[in-house]
């Protein structure tokens, strides 16, 4: 499932995409996806540690990728459910092999999230 086919179908993003800084990001999860806003700050908290610790702005550059996509994902109501059912069927499967079908279905919506991210 890409975005752009999610866009044809209706799925219209709520709110415009935000720019890669931490606080355009948080400003942006507050609005489409507020139950993730500690979970953005850990991980915000996290990588900035990390970059002091070792010197290198690599673990803030992850950071702001991976929350680009997740708010990407967000911004897009269908997207996001599909990319939540598959998360959570993935989560009660009962073998591996349905478990593996979920997460491929879960990990290409966040691929395709990314990739248009990157894109602008």
């Amino acid at each position: 499932m890409s975005l752009q086919h999610t866009e044809a179908e209706g799925d219209r993003p709520l709110i415009p995409r935000p720019e890669r800084t931490p606080g355009a990001l948080r400003a942006a999860c507050a609005v489409v996806a507020p139950q993730l806003l500690t979970a953005y700050d850990q991980v915000k908290d996290q990588a900035l540690a990390e970059a002091v610790q070792h010197g290198s702005l690599k673990p803030v550059h992850a950071y702001l990728d991976h929350w680009a996509a997740l708010i990407e994902i967000e911004r897009h109501p269908e997207t996001a459910k599909a990319y939540h059912r598959a998360e959570y069927l993935a989560h009660v499967s009962t073998t591996p092999e349905e478990a593996r079908g979920h997460l491929t279905t879960a990990s290409g919506i966040y691929r395709a999230a990314a990739e248009a991210v990157r894109a602008e």
